[in-house]
C-alpha cells in the first residue's frame, strides 16, 4: 500500500507534463527562430554610379565586443549594385528572412570586396569610372552598433542606409578617390516610413525630413524616382515637415513641402496628396509715359490678390513675387486713357511692360 500511496502521484504527475507538452495554447510550444530581413538604401550623393561589391552580411549576437571572434554568416548574396539605384522607395534585399538565435543582436557588419567603382562628370562633361581605394582594415568600419531585443516567433526587418556622400573621400592631391563607408541602420519595428510623392513626376527631386536626436540632428533623405515616387526609411515616430527639393537647381521650380506628417513605429505612412513643386516666380516691371509731372500711374494684375502698385516720380513700377501665367495687365491714371495689355509670364522671368498713355 505505501508503494501504491507513492507510484500514484508520480502517475498524475507525467500526465499533468504530457497535457501541457501537447496544449497549443503553452507559451513554450510552437514557437519558431526568429528570422531578419536585411535591406540596404541610399542616402544620396552628387555622383553618376557608386558600384559597390557587397559579399556578405555578418552579425553578433549578446556580444559588443571589437573581437573578431563570433561573427554569424547572415549567406548574402554577392553582388556588385550601384548605390544610387536605391532611391524613391526601392532597396536592395541582402538578407531574406533568415533564422538567427534569439537574443541581443548586438552589432551587424557589412562586408566589402574590393570591385567598388565610382562614375563622376570629368572636365569636358564626360563620364569617367575610377576605382575606390579601401583602406586596409576596412572591414571594421562597416560594424554598426544594434542592441536589438531578438525574441522567438518574431521577424525583424532591418534597414542599412549607406551614407555616400559622407563615405567618398578625395585623397588630397594624389587623386585617389577613398571608399570609408558610413552606415546607420535601424529596424523597422523602432521606426517607421514615409512615402509619397512628388508633382510634377518628371522632375527630379530630392526628399527630406529632419530628425531631432539626443546625440545631433540628423536628416533622413530619398530621390524620387522616375514616377515622382518616394519612400523615407527609418524615420523615428514623430511629427514631421516633408520638403521636396528640385535636383536642378537651376530648373523651373522651388521646394515644396507637407507639413504635420505624423510616423508611428512599424507602420508606413502615406502622404495622401502629392507634395507639390511650385513654379518659380517672375517678376513685371517698366516705365509709363506720356504723364504730367506729380501725376503717377497705377499697375494692376488680374491675379488672386488683385495685386496693384502706383508709378514713382520717373513713372517706373515693380511687381515682384508673381505666380506664372497669363494677365492682363492694366494700367490707368486719372485723365487719362486706360490701357491693358495681354502678357504670358513664364519662370523666373522679369517681365518688360512700358506704355505711353494719352489724354482722354
Amino acid at each position: 500500500m505505501n508503494k501504491l500511496k507513492l507510484i500514484f502521484p508520480l502517475l498524475f504527475l507525467c500526465f499533468l507534463i504530457s497535457c501541457n507538452d501537447n496544449d497549443p495554447g503553452s507559451t513554450n510550444l510552437n514557437k519558431e527562430a526568429p528570422t531578419i530581413t536585411v535591406r540596404l538604401v541610399d542616402n544620396p550623393g552628387d555622383y553618376d554610379a557608386v558600384n559597390v561589391e557587397i559579399v556578405d552580411v555578418t552579425i553578433k549576437m549578446d556580444d559588443d565586443s571589437d573581437d573578431e571572434d563570433g561573427w554569424i554568416s547572415l549567406e548574402a548574396e554577392s553582388d556588385i549594385v550601384n548605390l544610387l539605384d536605391f532611391t524613391g522607395g526601392i532597396s536592395k534585399v541582402l538578407v531574406d528572412r533568415f533564422p538567427i538565435p534569439a537574443g541581443t543582436l548586438s552589432q551587424m557588419r557589412l562586408v566589402l570586396g574590393d570591385g567598388n567603382t565610382i562614375v563622376i562628370e570629368g572636365e569636358n562633361e564626360e563620364l569617367e569610372e575610377f576605382d575606390l581605394k579601401t583602406p586596409s582594415g576596412q572591414q571594421s568600419g562597416l560594424k554598426v552598433k544594434i542592441n536589438k531585443v531578438i525574441e522567438e516567433g518574431f521577424t525583424y526587418d532591418f534597414i542599412l542606409d549607406f551614407d555616400v556622400e559622407k563615405s567618398i573621400v578625395h585623397a588630397g592631391n594624389s587623386g585617389n578617390i577613398i571608399l570609408k563607408p558610413v552606415l546607420y541602420a535601424s529596424a523597422e519595428a523602432s521606426s517607421g516610413i514615409i512615402e509619397g510623392t512628388v508633382s510634377p513626376t518628371d522632375v527630379p527631386a530630392m526628399v527630406k525630413v529632419l530628425v531631432s536626436d539626443p546625440d545631433g540632428d540628423y536628416e533622413v533623405t530619398a530621390f524620387t524616382d522616375e514616377n515622382g515616387v518616394f519612400a523615407l526609411w527609418g524615420v523615428p515616430a514623430g511629427t514631421y515637415e516633408v520638403i521636396a527639393t528640385p535636383t536642378d537647381e537651376e530648373g523651373d521650380y522651388n521646394p515644396g513641402s507637407a507639413s504635420g506628417v505624423v510616423v508611428v513605429n512599424g507602420e508606413i505612412t502615406t502622404i495622401a496628396d502629392p507634395i507639390v513643386l511650385p513654379l518659380k516666380p517672375g517678376s513685371i516691371s517698366g516705365t509709363i509715359s506720356g504723364l504730367a509731372e506729380g501725376v503717377k500711374a497705377t499697375v494692376s494684375i488680374n491675379d488672386t490678390d488683385a495685386t496693384s502698385v502706383e508709378t514713382n516720380d520717373d513713372g517706373a513700377y515693380l511687381i515682384e513675387n508673381v505666380a506664372p501665367g497669363d494677365y492682363k495687365v492694366t494700367i490707368s491714371a486719372e485723365g487719362y486713357v486706360t490701357q491693358e495689355i495681354d502678357i504670358t509670364l513664364e519662370p523666373d522671368e522679369d517681365e518688360i511692360v512700358d506704355a505711353t498713355l494719352v489724354l482722354e
